[in-house]
């Protein structure tokens, strides 16, 4: 059976360049790195490092087994993290994994609020947008966005509330000709070029890219990046348009301006699910009503 222990090693090797600057990162001895490596090659019959000059260097198989270790290697992290908890008397955390606009607008009034009636708490923020990231611990709230058509996802374990369904607009250079349109048709954007906020292809961008197919067109991109105040940026530069939810607009910086879509609106619909934990059920319900507040949906 695979040592967790040895497959963080190996990404501290690879990361690093080299033993000696892993053994520094992980305050170990050389050695201790060179045993690691050579138990991991014996446990899995690989040839992880080959000798290169007077140095080594690792090898392709190496490269993808640390690759295809990166999920157990965050979700051992965060069994180690949940040990501790335990053996310090079950510290309390609140776990929260959603994406950057509800990070920004949403979630500092969450945190005061559970705080407030729990002094104690540590509430960690982890995004789980773009690639669908792992955080630290497995989230007790996972807020997430859905096409505002499409299926209603339910996750094992979790209790899912619909919080709110928003336009998208776009967002235009201030000097761009179609400003003065009250509003604009998403097909007028199809000869644009575009900054796209979402180079992972995550629910929002594909939300984007199935409404500009719909009406005869796939985007132009002359940046691509996975950052919406980045996009943001670079749009009022003159570089090109985007399409944003409103949540993301809710601070514009200078240079840009919004405008509602038309034929057709292109909405997303957001959604948290809440872990199903008795022994915490109090704090997470405290946690949802705030966000229910938040994003002006009835009680539920």
């Amino acid at each position: 059976m695979l040592n967790p222990r040895r497959l963080v090693v190996l990404r501290a090797v690879l990361a690093a360049g080299s033993i000696n600057r892993a053994a520094r990162n992980l305050s170990y001895s050389p050695a201790t790195i060179s045993q690691h490596m050579t138990a991991l090659a014996r446990e899995t019959g690989l040839v992880l490092f080959e000798k290169q000059g007077r140095g080594i260097v690792a090898t392709d198989a190496a490269r993808r087994l640390a690759d295809q270790a990166q999920a157990l290697v965050a979700d051992f992290d965060r069994l180690e993290r949940v040990v501790a908890d335990l053996r310090g008397g079950q510290a309390d955390h609140l776990a929260i994994a959603c994406f950057a606009s509800a990070a920004e607008q949403w979630i500092p009034e969450v945190v005061r609020t559970v705080r407030r009636h729990q002094p104690n708490l540590t509430v960690e923020i982890s995004l789980n947008e773009p690639v669908d990231g792992r955080g630290r611990r497995q989230p007790d709230l996972d807020i997430r966005t859905e096409p505002a058509s499409g299926v209603e996802v339910q996750l094992d374990g979790y209790r899912r509330h619909e919080l709110t369904v928003e336009e998208l607009v776009a967002v235009l250079p201030v000097a761009h000709p179609l400003v003065n349109a009250g509003q604009i048709a998403l097909r007028d954007l199809g000869d644009e070029p575009w900054v796209d906020h979402d180079i992972y292809d995550s629910p929002i961008g594909q939300i984007v890219s199935s409404a500009c197919r719909a009406v005869g067109f796939t985007p132009r991109y002359a940046a691509r990046l996975d950052d919406h105040r980045a996009a943001l940026r670079l749009v009022a530069t003159g570089i090109g348009v985007t399409v944003l939810p409103r949540l993301a607009v809710a601070e514009l910086p200078g240079g840009v301006v919004s405008r509602p879509l038309v034929n057709p609106t292109v909405s997303r619909r957001i959604v948290v699910h809440a872990r199903q934990d008795r022994r915490r059920g109090d704090v997470i319900a405290r946690a949802v009503a705030q966000l229910r507040v938040s994003a002006g949906s009835p009680a539920g």
